[in-house]
């Protein structure tokens, strides 16, 4: 398939264009949020009363003890999660290939292409630049052309078929102690905003941040706004939300398992590493940043989730794509 050549102006920055993804990602959130619950957004510092927002003083007689976390009413905090290896188990891009295929969007050989992408992201554990941009150049092109109303409807479906078992429970526990306290939690993914919007929905999360497609009169062109959103557009995203939504990012926390991320854990005051790739296990002892680890067995350890489940996974899933493709002719 075509690379993506007009991606963005080659005479911008990356950082322009990093911050351009991060801005657009953040609106369309916002939008998504207030769409979905209009009480959700709009919270301005006006309305807080700085006397509530101040921790009460310890008794003097107190030893020290590690602050209670998420602090439950800190309307100035919010958590923000990565989602690939951190919330789920793979790539969410890579399952709604899969679905796409099911649904005859493109070949068997694309599907083929998919699968080893999706089989290489497992074993590895770690976000491969060049992968990722293969996978998202892969969808675009697919997508082009289709309304953005039903890539949404098909994304539901495909969230059931493929996605809603791959969610770490672990980590669906953190969210919700965010979300018990009082917090909003957002999903901060490279995925497609309209795809991370659905996982968002259905973990009962505020909403996502994602990729921006571009789409005009409701039809996807094929481009996208700015680039994706990996790496350093993830932290300008969660800075410009946090300046929209009035929070503190001191107050804040954020979790994921990729070094690609270190730029979005430096922003806030509690940083997690969950399930962590090597680089960022080493940066995070380094900086005394918590850590998560919820795979199990000293090969997950290594490799981000056992082996044998991801390469089974994701051939099962190819198989049984390209017999219902026999199957229709």
């Amino acid at each position: 398939m075509a690379a993506l050549g007009w991606l963005t102006p080659r005479r911008r920055s990356a950082t322009a264009r990093s911050v351009l993804a991060g801005e657009a990602s953040a609106e369309a959130a916002r939008k998504t949020a207030l769409a979905e619950d209009p009480a959700a957004i709009g919270f301005s510092l006006d309305s807080v009363d700085p006397q509530e927002t101040e921790a009460p003083e310890a008794p003097e007689a107190a030893e020290p003890v590690e602050p209670e976390f998420p602090v439950a009413g800190d309307e100035l905090a919010a958590a923000f999660f990565d989602l690939d290896n951190t919330v789920m188990q793979g790539a969410a891009i890579f399952h709604f290939g899969r679905g796409l295929y099911k649904r005859e969007f493109f070949r068997r050989r694309e599907l083929a292409r998919f699968a080893w992408q999706q089989a290489w992201f497992r074993l590895a554990g770690v976000e491969d630049p060049e992968h990722m941009q293969d996978a998202r150049d892969s969808a675009l092109s697919i997508v082009k052309g289709h309304r953005v109303s039903e890539l949404m409807s098909i994304g539901e479906e495909i969230y059931d078929e493929y996605m809603a078992e791959r969610i770490w429970p672990g980590t669906r526990a953190l969210a919700q102690a965010h979300l018990d306290a009082g917090q909003k939690v957002w999903l901060v993914t490279a995925a497609p905003v309209e795809t991370a919007t659905i996982i968002a929905r259905r973990l009962g999360l505020t909403g996502a941040l994602g990729t921006v497609a571009e789409s005009v009169d409701g039809i996807y062109t094929g481009r996208l706004v700015g680039e994706p959103l990996h790496g350093p557009a993830k932290a300008e995203a969660v800075r410009a939300l946090a300046a929209a939504e009035g929070l503190d990012l001191a107050h804040c926390a954020a979790y994921s398992d990729s070094h690609n991320d270190i730029p979005m854990l430096s922003l806030v005051g509690h940083p997690y590493a969950i399930n962590p790739d090597t680089k960022l296990r080493k940066h995070a002892r380094a900086h005394d940043w918590r850590l998560r680890d919820y795979r199990t067995g000293r090969k997950a350890v290594k490799v981000g989730v056992p082996a044998a489940a991801g390469v089974g996974a994701i051939a099962g899933g190819a198989a049984a794509a390209i017999a219902l493709h026999r199957r229709r002719k």
